[in-house]
Formats: C-alpha cells, structure tokens, sequence
C-alpha cells in the first residue's frame, strides 16, 4: 500500500520491517532483505540502542567496531549539540534556544534512545511557550510511543494532547490527533471509536507521517464494517466519494465491503480470505486477528438470518459456498457464545430465528430492577423497626 502524498515516519517504516522480520508467514526471501534493510538504517542513523536490542535478541549479528564506530559518532554529534545550546543560551533569544533543544530532542530519537528522548522532549516543552509547537512534541513523543506500541504512553499523550487543544490549537493538528487517537483504539481493540475517529478524519487526513492514505482506508473500512449498520455503512463508507477513489488500489478490499452490503456471501468470503493475509502482516491489526475475524462473521451471519424467519442449513451453506457441516459447527459457536439469536433444528435441517424484542427486554429489565429495589426496602424497612 502506497500514499499518494507526504511520507512515512521512517522509524515506523522500520518499526513494521521489524515486525515482519518476526513473523513465520514471511518468505525467507523477504526476511533477508527486511533484516539487511534494518541494518543499514540502523548503521546509517547510529541507532546504538536499537542495535544492541537486536543483537540481544539474535536479530542482527554483533560488530564491535560498528558498535564503537556509533559511540564515537553519538559523542561527537551531542557535544556539537551541546555547544549550540550553550551558545544559544548565552547569546541568543528565546526561540534560538528552543530550537537548539528541539534538535538535541530529535537527535536522541533519531539514534532510537527512547528514554532520553522522552526526558529531551519535556524540556524543549519547558522551552515552549506557542500552543502549536507544544502539540507537536506530543506527535513526536506518539510516534515514539507506536514504534513499540507503549500504549500507556501513547494514552497519555492523547490525553495531554486534547488538555491542550482546550487552551487553543488549529484545526490541522486537531484533525491529525483524530487519526493518532483512531490508531490508538484500533491497536486496542476499541474499533467502533477507531471507526468514528477515521470517518471524522477521511476528507482531511494529512497525516502521513503514521501511514499511507491506502492503508488509513484499509483501516477505515475494516473498523466500519463490525461497527455500524447497513444505513450507516451505506452512506459513510459504501457511497463515500474519498473512499470510492482509493479503494481499488487495496486488493481485495472493494469486494470485501461491496458484496457485504450487497449480501453477496460467496464472494465475501472469497475477498475475506484474500485480506485475511493482509490483517496478519499489520502489526496493529495482528493481536485482535482472532477477534476480528469472529466479529466480521457474526456481523454477515446476523445479516443472512435477518431476511428470515427460518431458513434450511443447506440454503445457507449454499449461499456462502461451504458445506452445511461447516455451517453447523460455525452457528452452534456462535449461538452458544450468545452472538447470534437463532437455534439449529438438526432432525429438520432447519435454522429458527428468535431475535430479541426490544420492548419485552425493556419490560424484564423493568421487572428485574424492581424487585432488586423491594428486596432493598425490605431489608431497610427491618433495620429502621430495629
């Protein structure tokens, strides 16, 4: 997937070869050339903390004069930082010396020294006064944060982020926070706020920086389609002109989507099988693939059933192109899991449906919270008479 315009963080480019280099569906072709491209930007940037990291974890090989080779280069280019600072403060103004430790704080997270870039960060913001730059030492401490998904820092930064928007920030930055926040909650499993965050941001997504607007489609569309219902579907995603002019360039992805909303179920599951492999090699997507892949069946089985009062297994299992075995052990799963209201008469082949009525579960619950209510009297009216 490839963005038409702006350019990937390059640590995050890494963080996802990274990635790759660990994952067994990976050819061992592309892990030779993933693992010499990792080395070469680990080299090439001094990243002595990473590549000791590597090196402990057998991921690249050792090369004491390499390693010597980036202390030396790491001294040399911090005293020359220090020098600006030192000058800046002693005979420039304000902005100068922000500036110089702004550079000192994209120097430590340039060689991937996370610790000190972080603290680096907190005194450039010190140093920092306009509400704009302020935001943007947030971006930096979130892209460091999604280089190896530290969440809690991530959920900091968010809510540091909109305490700052509070006290004023334009509508660029307000609309990238959007799309950090969106990742945020697709990394963690929150894919219908993902869904809203990405849907609110898709006419003015500018932030490359995370990733391409190939791949902020993918991700949009495959939040949307296990969080809303088919108007909603219908008219933020399925008609959604932004996404109409993108979406063909993501294999598989325009089926996928389309023969859902049009209850094409044999090609559905072809284009989900196709995507499949793409979910397994993103490493946000990766450790909700089971979820997902459970929550988007549920999602075209609730669909089917809801033409139907009842319907035969065989119908079903001809209208997805499997056997009607499939379709029996798939159902009773999620039937048990309570996902999906219907039963399965095996002696007839049958599949009854039992949706749940919305005002019958209002009145139980009604009923249920009364008698919790004169249980509570009951037990209060006994310690009043004692």
């Amino acid at each position: 997937m490839e963005g038409e315009e702006g350019s990937q963080e390059p640590q995050l480019v890494l963080a996802d070869k990274l990635f790759l280099l660990r994952q067994p569906d990976v050819s061992d072709i592309d892990k030779v050339r993933y693992k010499d491209e990792v080395f070469t930007y680990v080299k090439d940037n001094d990243m002595l903390p990473l590549y000791e990291t590597l090196v402990a974890q057998s991921v690249l090989d050792s090369d004491p004069a390499l390693l010597d080779s980036m202390r030396a280069k790491i001294d040399d280019e911090l005293k020359k930082i220090d020098e600006k600072i030192a000058d800046a403060e002693e005979n420039l103004g304000e902005s100068e010396v922000r500036e110089a430790h702004l550079a000192k704080s994209l120097f430590f997270i340039r060689i991937g020294d996370k610790t000190k870039a972080l603290d680096h960060l907190k005194v450039t913001e010190s140093k920092t006064v306009a509400i704009g730059q302020k935001m943007d030492l947030v971006f930096h401490t979130l892209q460091l944060g999604f280089f190896d998904m530290d969440f809690d820092l991530i959920s900091k930064s968010i809510d540091k982020a909109k305490s700052l928007f509070e006290e004023g920030g334009d509508w660029e930055r307000k609309n990238r926070l959007k799309v950090y926040e969106g990742l945020y909650c697709m990394s963690t499993r929150n894919f219908e706020k993902a869904s809203s965050l990405f849907l609110d941001s898709i006419s003015t997504f500018t932030t490359y920086e995370l990733f391409p607007y190939d791949t902020f489609i993918f991700y949009t569309v495959l939040t949307s389609i296990i969080s809303l219902d088919r108007v909603s579907l219908k008219q933020k995603v399925v008609d959604a002109p932004e996404i109409l002019t993108v979406i063909g360039k993501v294999p598989h992805l325009s089926e996928f989507l389309n023969s859902l909303y049009e209850c094409q179920y044999k090609s559905f599951f072809s284009a989900f099988a196709g995507l499949t492999e793409q979910i397994k090699l993103d490493r946000y997507l990766l450790p909700h693939f089971r979820y997902y892949m459970r929550e988007v069946r549920t999602v075209v089985y609730s669909q089917y059933l809801e033409s139907y009062k009842s319907v035969t297994i065989e119908a079903m299992a001809k209208a997805f192109g499997v056997t009607v075995d499939f379709i029996d052990v798939e159902l009773s799963r999620f039937i048990a899991a309570g996902k999906l209201h219907c039963k399965i008469d095996k002696v007839a082949g049958v599949l009854e449906t039992n949706r749940p009525d919305a005002k019958n579960a209002l009145y139980q619950a009604t009923i249920k919270q009364g008698d919790f209510l004169l249980n509570r009297i009951q037990k209060l009216s006994r310690v009043i008479d004692l």
